[in-house]
């Protein structure tokens, strides 16, 4: 977990970003990352690598999940050994344009040469080493998709575990399909009662624990709350649709399936 603040850099969080990790049959260790929004860069250096990552999914163009990218193009580019080589971008259409929008006229954040960019399609998982990155279609006011991620488990590397992301959603037949998968990192940005009439947007806490509970998904961890919501609160919401385990994200934490 390496941003988890819901629309907004938290006091103590970044933005949304997530690094999902693991190792093929010959020991190396593949490294894909889930958004990058704001403040999420300082993170990942702490705790992944931002120069050997295989790729990167997005599952929107809002900053809040994608602000980060132009401070890493000039850490990829600018450094004393030369460019980096480039890394294979999935997003929705027209990713590279809202990026060099972001960027602005900057020489220095132009972003030709580290980042190769690709459309998603619903239809065509990618494959990055030993997992299999599925994009499926959300409810959010911009074009967005949840990615189910598929690979093996670090416990039983024999087996296959999966991870539905989110991204930001309210209920819809995608979030369901996402939700069948033994850890469900889900986003929770509304408040129930109080936002339970604004739909199109974000889950509630309660949304997300029967999004959960419906699929049978093996964990919940419920992450981009904004901070005027009460944690506490967002989990016995869910808690009262969904009786498996749920979890906070917070920064730092790791998650092994």
């Amino acid at each position: 977990m390496l941003g988890c603040a819901g629309s907004y850099p938290a006091p103590d969080a970044a933005a949304s970003s997530y690094l999902v990790q693991a190792d093929d049959e010959d020991g190396r260790t593949w490294s894909v990352l889930l958004d990058l929004g704001n403040g999420a860069l300082s993170p990942l250096q702490r705790f992944g690598d931002p120069t050997a990552l295989d790729a990167i999914a997005l599952s929107h163009l809002h900053s809040d999940h994608v602000a980060d990218l132009v401070v890493l193009n000039v850490l990829r580019r600018y450094r004393p050994d030369g460019p980096l080589p480039p890394v294979d971008v999935w997003g929705p259409v027209g990713t590279a344009e809202r990026l060099a929008q972001m960027a602005g006229k900057d020489p220095a954040t132009d972003l030709d040469g580290q980042f190769r960019f690709r459309t998603w399609d619903p239809a065509a998982p990618v494959v990055v080493g030993p997992l299999t990155l599925t994009p499926v279609p959300v409810e959010h006011p911009v074009p967005a998709f949840g990615v189910r991620v598929t690979g093996p488990s670090d416990e039983l590397p024999a087996r296959t575990v999966s991870l539905g992301y989110t991204g930001d959603t309210d209920e819809c037949a995608g979030l369901d399909e996402l939700a069948a998968s033994d850890l469900l990192l889900c986003e929770a940005g509304f408040r129930d009662v109080l936002d339970d009439e604004l739909r199109g947007i974000h889950l509630t806490g309660a949304r997300a624990g029967a999004a959960a509970g419906r699929a049978g998904s093996g964990r919940l961890v419920l992450t981009h709350l904004t901070a005027w919501e009460d944690p506490a609160e967002v989990v016995s919401c869910a808690a009262r649709a969904y009786a498996g385990p749920i979890d906070l994200a917070t920064p730092g934490a790791t998650f092994v399936l």
